[in-house]
């Protein structure tokens, strides 16, 4: 559900969660992490243009919104991997988090990259990244990976692969709203498409996948015509002003990770939603506006490229 002035997510039955939270009633689920890629490219009309994929009209979850590729980290992405680039305890530094931990997230967002847009970051050597990953046995590995029968670091063993973490950069951080039945705990990167390398729609949760401008897909937003939630455009209109995905990427190491969580009040006869930060998603629903539905769990695993509702990807 889309509000009335632009394409922000909204589902219907966020009222009564919220209402049941504030009185006691809702215990907030602990949120799994997850990491979602902002995967870049330079355009011919100038400025970078970024890969989104749109969820399935059929998705229980945010269906129809457009996201990017994402998921929870698999608690198998802490084993041991070939790693290049700043080290584990430099991204431990900048993320706020111990090592394993660190390893754990940069591991699922180049895994979940490679399962949903078929795009790796990594390579034979600390300088060089796989040119072309489009042939019958890099698809049945990534389905592999996909069904959960090949663990990310023995498909980087078997391969003789080095995972390059020097090409993502740490660029926002969104943890789901305590009122959501699923809740992520989301790291939202930027990297740059490798050279040779293509995407193509390898997600199951996805009908369409698109290389946009981030102003284009802002704009579309704007007027109500592309369907998104909270983190996935503040991401976008973060990306503006830079005229290059290296640019983009060069950027990313003074971006605030600051954790950014909704906050739901109730004040006098109404509702007050709020993203600490991001005015723009700040919602007045009146008491008599919330809907019928019971507080409840929607079926879906989360989002594909964003985990969890509003922030929580995967986008």
């Amino acid at each position: 559900m889309s509000s009335s002035t632009n394409g922000q997510w909204y589902p219907p039955e966020w009222p009564d969660r919220i209402r049941a939270l504030a009185n006691g009633e809702l215990t907030p689920a602990e949120p799994r992490r997850a990491a979602t890629v902002l995967l870049l490219r330079d355009s011919d009309t100038g400025g970078p243009a970024v890969h989104m994929l749109r969820r399935r009209a059929s998705m229980a979850f945010a269906g129809g919104a457009y996201a990017y590729p994402g998921g929870g980290v698999d608690p198998r992405d802490e084993r041991p991997v070939a790693w290049a680039g700043p080290s584990r305890a430099q991204w431990a530094v900048r993320m706020g988090v111990d090592p394993a931990t660190a390893q754990a997230i940069v591991c699922a967002a180049v895994r979940e990259t490679f399962e949903e847009a078929g795009v790796l970051l990594a390579g034979a050597s600390a300088d060089t990244v796989v040119a072309d990953t489009t042939g019958e046995d890099w698809e049945a590995d990534r389905a592999a990976l996909v069904a959960h029968e090949l663990s990310f670091a023995d498909f980087l063993g078997r391969r003789g692969l080095v995972l390059r973490s020097d090409l993502l950069g740490a660029w926002a951080r969104w943890i789901t709203p305590e009122f959501e039945p699923r809740r992520y705990d989301t790291w939202f990167f930027v990297a740059a498409l490798p050279e040779g390398q293509r995407t193509r729609n390898t997600s199951t949760e996805a009908d369409r996948t698109v290389w946009i401008r981030p102003e284009d897909a802002a704009a579309g937003y704007d007027r109500g015509e592309l369907l998104m939630m909270p983190p996935t455009i503040a991401t976008l209109r973060g990306l503006q002003p830079y005229a290059t995905a290296a640019d983009a990427l060069a950027a990313a190491e003074a971006q605030n990770l600051t954790p950014v969580l909704a906050q739901a009040r109730l004040v006098g006869g109404e509702i007050v939603l709020s993203w600490p930060g991001h005015d723009e998603f700040t919602k007045h629903i009146a008491q008599t506006d919330a809907g019928s539905a019971a507080p409840g769990d929607p079926a879906s695993d989360g989002p594909s490229g964003a985990p969890g509702p509003s922030g929580g990807t995967p986008a």
